[in-house]
């Protein structure tokens, strides 16, 4: 019986176990490592509500402050060993709107930090690439480089500690209409994404498309219009286009009315050079002596346009233009 107690006073069962990091951070992983030198049930609580029955568990802390961490072991309160962990602020970050980033398309970029006790911050953005603007925490920006890898930084400092992060993102082509246009220097593509444009580029196959453009016949209805028969009722037409019951056409300028003549209204009082419709994407785009210009379509009956002109280059020497609805 002696050697017995003996050997049963030898097996007596310790609880322990530790934590790491010691000091970890809010949204930072901790692992519990169970040391304990015998048991088959586990049962831990992290102090924040939660539990968990794995040997050795780790958890996350959303919120910094201090918890009681406890394990049991075998159901027994007398197999228990507690400790205190401090959890400390998140460590600062920022995370994107997205995680695939194509050309010309807005991205917001938010900075994520714990401030419980309202100290002063500051921010500093950085993008190796077109940057929009900067409201608050949130970087908004979009970028040109096809096919390459931007980045993006953020310096933030918080009660005078200063941290820098900073991520790379590989930007992916994506197609999109374009614009054809001719100049002294040769045919020349620029691919449009909504309301931003690439830089025009040198582009034989545009060639192709400017020789089939034209603007002194136009077919609208299954009947053609020609560049006399449009005189008629509009005088001194030098070219036309029509779309949705509506001409535009050189004149003065540019302008644009009802097929029957009526309400007519000028768009553009620089001498156009050439225009072209994009009937995909209801625009016109025009040429003058400061550049290309682009707007959508007129779409009341007065022919009163809400959208203005913009300008889509400073190309000064085009002379002719053609909407290429295929995207490439």
């Amino acid at each position: 019986m002696t050697i017995c107690c003996g050997l049963i006073a030898c097996k007596k069962v310790t609880v322990d176990f530790t934590m790491s990091p010691e000091a970890p951070r809010a949204g930072q992983a901790v692992s519990f490592n169970n040391q304990s030198s015998s048991g088959e049930e586990w049962e831990w609580t992290f102090g924040d509500g939660t539990t968990s029955t794995l040997r050795s568990p780790s958890h996350i802390y959303k919120r910094p402050g201090t918890y009681r961490v406890s394990l049991k072991v075998d159901k027994k309160k007398s197999l228990m060993e507690t400790k205190e962990l401090t959890v400390y602020d998140t460590v600062p970050t920022f995370v994107a709107s997205d995680s695939v980033f194509y050309v010309f398309k807005d991205y917001t970029f938010t900075a994520n930090l714990y401030n419980p006790y309202n100290y002063t911050v500051s921010m500093e953005w950085e993008c190796s690439d077109s940057l929009v603007r900067v409201a608050d925490d949130v970087l908004t920006c979009y970028f040109t480089r096809v096919n390459d890898s931007a980045h993006v930084a953020l310096r933030l400092t918080v009660n005078g500690e200063t941290t820098s992060i900073e991520k790379k993102f590989f930007i992916n082509d994506r197609k999109t209409n374009s614009i054809a246009l001719r100049t002294a220097e040769g045919y020349y593509r620029q691919r449009i994404f909504g309301d931003r444009a690439e830089k025009a580029k040198l582009d034989e196959s545009a060639k192709a498309l400017l020789d089939a453009e034209q603007d002194t016949m136009q077919t609208y209805n299954g009947h053609d219009f020609t560049l006399s028969e449009i005189n008629t009722v509009f005088p001194e037409v030098k070219g036309f286009h029509i779309a949705n019951r509506k001409i535009y056409y050189r004149a003065n300028g540019l302008l644009v009315a009802n097929i029957d003549g009526t309400n007519i209204v000028q768009i553009d009082t620089a001498d156009c050079l050439y225009m072209t419709l994009d009937t995909h994407d209801n625009r016109i785009y025009w040429a003058n002596a400061q550049g290309v210009w682009f707007m959508p379509f007129v779409g009341s009956d007065n022919n009163k346009f809400v959208s203005q002109p913009q300008i889509l280059n400073t190309m000064n020497n085009v002379t002719k233009l053609a909407a290429d609805a295929e995207a490439k």
